[in-house]
């Protein structure tokens, strides 16, 4: 399944409407922690379609990332039925990125 791109607009569909787990990637281009996760991230989506992945550039939706209360980037978030369950901050490898879903 493709990364979607989560912006306020489309959240409440894609992510508290959601009838799958959502791993919620923050990030922004000039981080580079973040540029070390995203192709993780991206292998995620396209290895599973039992989950949604989505990711959120904390620059250009800064209301998504307040109301995440993002403070460090790379965060990553878990939510299942439009509550947030696991989370982690930091560059994590794949295995527990994948524990946490």
């Amino acid at each position: 399944m493709a990364v979607i791109n989560l912006t306020i607009d489309n959240f409440k569909d894609e992510v508290l409407n959601s009838d799958k787990p959502v791993l919620i990637d923050f990030w922004a281009n000039w981080c580079g922690p973040c540029r070390m996760m995203g192709p993780v991230v991206d292998e995620i989506a396209e290895e599973r379609d039992d989950i949604k992945v989505c990711k959120v550039n904390v620059d250009e939706e800064r209301e998504l990332a307040n109301l995440f209360q993002i403070s460090s980037i790379p965060t990553l978030a878990v939510v299942k039925d439009g509550n947030v369950v696991n989370g982690s901050v930091g560059v994590r490898p794949k295995k527990d990125i994948l524990r946490m879903i």
